[in-house]
């Protein structure tokens, strides 16, 4: 089974980018409010900014024909990690009038959401599941003044869960941290988790209060592995998972490749540059006149395979020659 065998069924609409040359005539100024949740403000300044995913978003808008000083300025905002500022930065974009809003995070889309219905918002991967929290009718017709992409797939954590098969055979009890319930993840990982002879633990963390309840259900149901949820509180919670799972001797694969940087087994996620390149065609399409409502939301159609042998010999576990050959990056 070869990386892109392993990495199917990730399919999506893909937007058809016109060349620079169709751009917005000069004459006409439009502004995009970028609004990042945790980069650093100095990172994200000048031409080539510093902040990888600001840097190509601004080349790729630059390639279009959108040229900052010519026919185009970009506000630039970040939270820098305070979730406390989010409702004043969108409060003052919103009052600025700008052309389009693009948000990276749950809470910034939420707090724009709330602020305006007639700006066109465009998601750079903010959430997950934009149609579960009511900020799209449907991925394939919008239907509001919201579009994007999502950062994730329900197949992923099917993906996953086979990711932490090919890393740890032995590994038969899987718990399942994260929103369980209806959770699309949830639900997709345990309908294919018998075809790989894995039982799925349900360790609910709704929130970020709930993971000493979850780590006692990890413990109490003797669990031999972990899957990892891919929500806000998850990423905030990164380093404390990882440490249980080191002291409970717990393989896990996670959705964040930070996990494994921090001294995680494994990650399979999304490729944020490329999505932030992505969330520059849907900026361009809008300023040239579509309707956020008529463009479909996309999903991730790139994904990044990243390995820590140094945990996995922690763990007594030999990584296959296969399965490195398959891996974007490898920790030693």
């Amino acid at each position: 089974m070869d990386r892109r065998t392993f990495l199917t069924g990730m399919g999506a609409v893909v937007l058809a980018a016109p060349s620079a040359t169709e751009a917005q005539q000069p004459g006409k100024t439009r502004i995009v409010a970028l609004v990042l949740g945790s980069a650093p403000a100095s990172a994200m300044a000048g031409s080539d900014p510093a902040s990888p995913l600001t840097r190509v978003f601004v080349h790729r808008l630059r390639d279009l024909g959108w040229i900052e000083g010519r026919n185009l300025v970009i506000d630039r905002r970040s939270a820098e990690g305070q979730p406390g500022r989010s409702l004043a930065i969108v409060t003052d974009v919103v009052a600025r009038q700008v052309d389009v809003i693009v948000v990276a995070s749950p809470q910034l889309l939420e707090e724009a959401h709330r602020a305006t219905q007639t700006i066109p918002i465009v998601m750079a991967g903010a959430v997950g599941d934009p149609v579960g929290m009511g900020m799209v009718a449907s991925l394939g017709r919008p239907g509001g003044n919201i579009t994007g992409l999502t950062f994730t797939t329900p197949a992923m954590a099917s993906k996953r869960l086979e990711l932490l098969k090919l890393a740890a055979p032995r590994v038969r009890r899987v718990a399942f941290l994260g929103e369980t319930g209806k959770s699309l993840a949830f639900v997709s990982a345990t309908a294919d988790a018998p075809s790989l002879g894995v039982t799925i633990i349900p360790a609910s963390v709704e929130h970020i209060g709930q993971f000493d309840d979850a780590f006692a259900t990890v413990t109490r149901e003797r669990a031999d592995g972990l899957l990892v949820d891919t929500r806000t509180h998850i990423l905030a919670s990164l380093p404390r998972i990882v440490a249980f799972a080191a002291q409970h001797r717990l393989p896990a694969v996670y959705g964040y490749r930070e996990a494994v940087d921090a001294g995680g087994l494994a990650s399979l996620g999304i490729n944020w540059v490329d999505l932030f390149r992505r969330t520059a065609d849907y900026v361009d399409k809008i300023l040239r006149g579509a309707k956020p409502a008529d463009l479909p939301v996309e999903q991730p159609t790139k994904w990044e395979l990243v390995l820590n042998l140094k945990t996995a010999k922690n763990l007594d576990l030999s990584i296959s020659q296969s399965l490195l050959g398959r891996a974007d990056e490898v920790i030693q």
